[in-house]
Formats: structure tokens, sequence, C-alpha cells
């Protein structure tokens, strides 16, 4: 019944031009500002059933049965795909938490201080503290709590309140310990150093502490493509462009502890994760398709699964990360369990939340997707960062234990959602 006034609307908001644009590369900057204008819109109405924003248009689209829409945006199968803004299937739990019901997450804060992308996202466990990684050599801190008026807007502008200076090349990966007090950090530099985290009340123009710079692990010889830290052994988990992955003992600075695919029998690894069931157990994705598990202590090999990639495609080195779509596999036997086009662009990124309910997803298309794991339906669907060259969105990430998700892209913005 909406449809026409919509329509409407987004006639008369395709001649909105409040952003300047960051560079000519990046699409007209209508369609940021009008996908801004339209989900305020939408987020007021309930009888809006769908909304989609596809990244290479300036337009903004009501999905629906058209055919025309289809024949316009050529989205094959993700042409089925709808977006349900419904207070009912948006409901998020979270365990003694009176603000965690909500209909959608909305567009909160946007972090602007790295001159360059920001490829990796990590949150403290407790406390609203944010710590992004970027190509332009540094990492930074942010309060979320510590808040100003914004110069030319309503809006509250956050800023770093710690800057990280070490790694001499772009850094590619950030995590923090399960306490808080340590953060790791991966670049180009195939360093991955080590830091004491700064407390988030201190003040921005204190002097420098040497103490927050713990020391780098070395080991690798190439780029430290992703990072992850397991509490229950206090070990380290890097993946590296050079072919192999290691395991580090976090506590201390010292050679790694084991060292995984150093023949590179399995291709060169691109992203590597513990098994949240079994933490003795970490899986790793290979450019070469393949998706394994391995045992940290004795390096053994427990299986391969499944693979995404047709078999024909291994010479073609197609990276897991490189698709459109996204798989569930059960680890148990490795076989594929679900796979369902996703976005218009690859899957760069993809978050569960703290509860295991829902899936986020972040993608070259600009657009940051919330998926229902056990309906397998995507409900809520947001553009976030603008395309810089062939990228854009990097990195997502849930608050381990408040409401807030956050993104980091190529435009060298970190965008926070509450």
């Amino acid at each position: 019944p909406n449809r026409s006034k919509l329509q409407d609307m987004l006639a008369n908001l395709r001649d909105v031009d409040d952003l300047p644009s960051l560079q000519p590369s990046v699409a007209p900057s209508s369609r940021p500002s009008s996908s801004r204008l339209i989900e305020h819109e939408i987020n007021r109405t309930d009888e809006v059933e769908a909304l989609t924003f596809p990244p290479s248009s300036g337009k903004s689209f009501i999905m629906g049965t058209d055919e025309a829409l289809e024949s316009e945006l050529g989205l094959g199968e993700l042409a089925g795909l709808t977006v349900a803004n419904e207070a009912d299937s948006l409901t998020y739990d979270i365990a003694n938490n009176k603000d965690a019901l909500r209909k959608t997450w909305n567009p909160k804060f946007t972090l602007r201080s790295h001159f360059d992308g920001i490829r990796g996202l990590a949150f403290h466990p407790v406390e609203p503290v944010l710590i992004t990684a970027s190509e332009d050599h540094t990492l930074k801190m942010w309060n979320l709590q510590k808040t100003a008026p914004a110069k030319k807007s309503a809006s509250l502008d956050v800023e770093p309140i710690y800057t990280f200076r070490a790694h001499t090349g772009p850094v590619l990966c950030v995590v923090m310990s399960s306490n808080g007090e340590q953060c790791y950090s991966g670049g180009t530099d195939g360093l991955i150093h080590g830091w004491n985290t700064t407390n988030p009340n201190i003040d921005p123009y204190d002097s420098y502490d040497p103490s927050v710079l713990r020391g780098a692990f070395v080991g690798h010889t190439d780029a430290v493509w992703g990072l992850v830290y397991s509490g229950a052994h206090q070990r380290l988990l890097s993946c590296s462009a050079d072919g192999t992955i290691r395991l580090w003992k976090a506590t201390e600075i010292a050679p790694a502890l084991n060292i995984f695919n150093d023949n590179q029998e399995m291709g060169i690894p691109s992203s590597v994760d513990l098994v949240s069931s079994d933490p003795s157990l970490m899986v790793a994705s290979f450019n070469s398709g393949y998706t394994s598990i391995f045992n940290m202590e004795t390096r053994q090999r427990i299986l391969t699964l499944e693979s995404s990639v047709d078999t024909s495609m291994y010479q073609k080195k197609t990276q897991i990360k490189q698709t459109k779509k996204i798989y569930t596999v059960g680890n148990l036997f490795g076989k594929l369990i679900h796979s369902m086009v996703a976005h218009l662009d690859a899957v760069t990124s993809l978050a569960v939340d703290p509860n295991g309910l829902y899936l986020m997803s972040g993608s070259h298309d600009c657009s940051i997707r919330l998926w229902n794991l056990e309906s397998k339906t995507c409900i809520q669907e947001f553009t976030a960062h603008r395309k810089k060259f062939d990228e854009s969105i990097h990195d997502v990430a849930f608050h381990p234990s408040k409401c807030y998700i956050a993104s980091a892209g190529a435009d060298a913005l970190a965008k926070v959602f509450v």
C-alpha cells in the first residue's frame, strides 16, 4: 500500500547530495545519503516488508516480484532474497539485558581518524571499547562512551584515545585477550606485535608510555592475514602468506610452539579460527579451496571439510573468502549442510553473536546483512561503507557482552551500530 508513496519519496531523494565524495572512484554520493534517509523512514513504518540497497546503483529499490527490477540488477539467484524488518523476527535475546529487545540495529558512531582502509576490529570483552587496525600502519583504541558533539551535525563524534605505532606496513588483523588486558596485531611486515591495552579513561594527550608495546612475535616471513586468541590455553594462532599457521604462547614473547602446513601441502592459509565445541582444535581455510581441522597440540590434521568449491576450480586457487555465498558445514563429518547466495560481491567477513543466534556478514557489495541462523533467513540489511576501488567492508564484529556491532571499511571509516 505504501509502494507508490515510497517511490515518490525516492524521486525526491535522488536530488539530495549532502555528502562530499571521498574520491573519484567511489559511487555517487547520492546513494549513501539516500540510503541513510530511506533507512530512517523504513525504521518508522511497519508496513514495508523488504528493502535492499544495490551497491552499484545510485537508486534504492523496494524488493518485489517486479521482473523489471531483476533484469536491471542482474541478481540471478540473489533476486529471491528479501530482508524482513519485522519486530517478531528481530528479537535479540541476551540474558539479563533489558536493552537487548530491539527491532533493528541503527548507526550510532562513525569513527574517522585513520588515513587508509581499516582491515580489522576487536571489541574489549566487557568495556565499550573498540580497537581498529588500519592500512595506515597504526591501530587505534576508541572509548565509545567518550563522545563530543560533531562540528557540522547533531550526531556525536568519538575521538581515538590511543594510537598504537610499531608496524612498518599495513596492519591486517587484531585480537584481544579474554580479559582485555592485552591485544595482538599482525601486518604485512610479517610481525605479530603484543600490546598492553591502555586504560580506556586515559587522557589522549598524555605522554607516550613505552610499556604499552610488549614486543614482537617473530617467525613469519610474509604478511600475517589472521589472528585468533585462545582463552582456554592462553595461546595465539596466526596464519600467514608464507604458507604457515603458527601457535604461540600469548603470555611471553618467544618462538612459536608449533608450526602447521610448513610444506604448504594444503596451499596458503587465508583464515584461521578455533573450533568452539573443542578448544584443542582449530580450523583453517586455504586458497586451494580446502578447509581443514587440526589438533593444535599434536599438529594432527583431523579431517578436511567437504570443499565449497568445485574440484575443477582448485587450479584457479579460488579462496573460500572469494565467493558470494555463505556455507554451513558440520565439522563432525565434514559434510556441507547448507549454502546460500548471500551478497552481490565477495563475502569478506563473518561474525556470530555471543549467544549463537545470529550471523553477521560483510561484503565488498557495501552491505552488512544479519541472518537468523536457525531459519537461514536475512532479517536486516544496511549499507555501511563506500567503495574504494573494488573493496568495501573488510571486517564485522559483535561486542561480546554489550549491544554493539561494528564494521571496518576500505573507506578508512569504522561504523558502530546499536
